[in-house]
């Protein structure tokens, strides 16, 4: 298997880029191909010995940058690392696209390159989010801020899909989010996806409001990607901000302070869940190719599980599970 790596993307590329994913194929024992600039690259290689590593680059001598529009981006960048790397895997050089990069412009290549699974009408970006019990996730977390009904009630189908085969769940519990449990509550847009989900082949729960992610009600959360992607940022802020708040209160008292060692020595655990590395990176729902889009902050623990993430989507082939799937549970058009 070989795992195309954008090595310019993120806010730490190529440094923790490369780092992570040497580790990714050491542990996975998978090839990796690194799309960037070759002399920058092949300096971050020479730190490790990664000799016997099936490990390769192809130079892209352009960068997206962050904060660039996409669609400019894409239109002037022939040679970045995003449009490059999207090209090697859909001329069959590599079987998955893994990028840290402006998120727009690597779902916008995607879009260009692999075209959309027939019967979906928008990717989604899909999201693993802890809950007290395990992890449920969440889609769409970014890739469409405005959606119709007929979005959502596709993402649900898609988020059931990899829930079932990727994170082998039995039969989901699906849950729109909402202000409300009330079927008849939000907008117009959440109200007519509640009918169209509902009619679904789906083990739809119903409305879950937003104190319900973490509480282990659903397996799959629908959402449009504007409202998701909050949620999203959120999560991430709170887990970051609670556990500093907790240590600088138990600092107050010495004796506090001592007790707190011995809790906290035990917590690594909970670290470990509520750590956005530990769940690699997002794959892109709905095209017709692997493509996991990873936070722009990751660095090498979050990149190589990201890479973990794309080998288990080649190694399940999702995108064909999604094709076979998608006319059994909805009447969708193309």
């Amino acid at each position: 298997m070989k795992i195309v790596v954008d090595a310019m993307g993120g806010d730490y590329a190529p440094i923790e880029i490369v780092k992570g994913a040497i580790e990714a194929a050491r542990e996975f024992e998978i090839d990796i191909i690194f799309v960037g600039d070759e002399k920058k690259v092949k300096a971050e290689l020479a730190k490790y010995d990664a000799g016997k590593l099936p490990v390769s680059v192809v130079h892209a001598p352009e960068v997206i940058e962050m904060g660039e529009p996409p669609a400019v981006a894409l239109r002037k960048k022939k040679g970045s690392s995003i449009m490059i790397g999207t090209k090697l895997v859909i001329e069959g050089f590599g079987d998955a696209f893994v990028s840290a990069g402006n998120t727009g412009a690597v779902m916008g290549s995607s879009l260009l390159g692999f075209g959309r699974v027939k019967g979906i009408h928008r990717p989604a970006i899909a999201s693993v989010f802890p809950t007290i019990k395990g992890f449920t996730m969440i889609l769409d977390i970014g890739a469409n801020a405005e959606c119709d009904p007929q979005n959502l009630q596709q993402f649900a189908v898609m988020g059931n899909i990899y829930s079932s085969k990727i994170l082998g769940v039995d039969e989901p519990k699906v849950g729109l989010l909402n202000i409300g449990e009330e079927e008849t509550k939000g907008n117009p847009l959440y109200v007519e996806a509640f009918k169209l989900i509902k009619q679904s082949n789906l083990n739809f729960i119903g409305n879950i409001e937003g104190r319900d992610i973490t509480g282990d009600v659903a397996d799959v959360i629908v959402c449009d990607g504007f409202v998701g992607n909050v949620v999203l940022k959120f999560g991430e802020g709170l887990a970051r901000d609670l556990m500093s708040m907790i240590k600088e209160e138990l600092k107050k008292n010495i004796f506090v302070k001592i007790g707190a060692a011995l809790v906290f020595s035990q917590a690594k655990g909970l670290r470990k869940k509520t750590d956005y590395a530990e769940y690699g990176g997002a794959p892109l729902l709905g095209v017709n190719g692997v493509c996991i889009i990873c936070h722009g902050t990751s660095q090498a623990r979050a990149v190589k599980n990201a890479i973990r993430v794309a080998k288990e989507c080649v190694e399940i082939n999702v995108v064909e599970c999604i094709k076979k799937s998608i006319g059994e549970r909805l009447n969708g058009d193309d």
